[in-house]
């Protein structure tokens, strides 16, 4: 059990870090054109859902990755909603 227990937080670190090249990206270069709103928005919902299941099955792992995940998404969310308004 406690290498599933290894394996889940493994999982959670790579899904975190995978979001901050696009989130430091889009700040960097103060433009998210080539970012999808849709994708961000659904997927932002979807990483929401998990936070609950997480909480239901008292699973840490998932908890706390999908947390940080869910605050880089809406980061980005808000960084295409800035720069893209600033752009017109």
């Amino acid at each position: 059990m406690f290498l599933i227990k290894i394996i889940g937080y493994l999982a959670g670190f790579f899904s975190m870090i995978a979001f901050i090249p696009q989130v430091y990206k889009t700040w960097k270069t103060k433009s998210a054109k080539d970012v999808s709103m849709h994708m961000f928005a659904i997927f932002t919902a979807g990483v929401f859902l998990w936070i609950i299941y997480g909480i239901a099955i008292k699973e840490l792992p998932i908890i706390i990755a999908n947390c940080v995940i869910l605050i880089l998404s809406v980061t980005q969310l808000i960084l295409k909603i800035k720069y893209d308004r600033a752009a017109k």
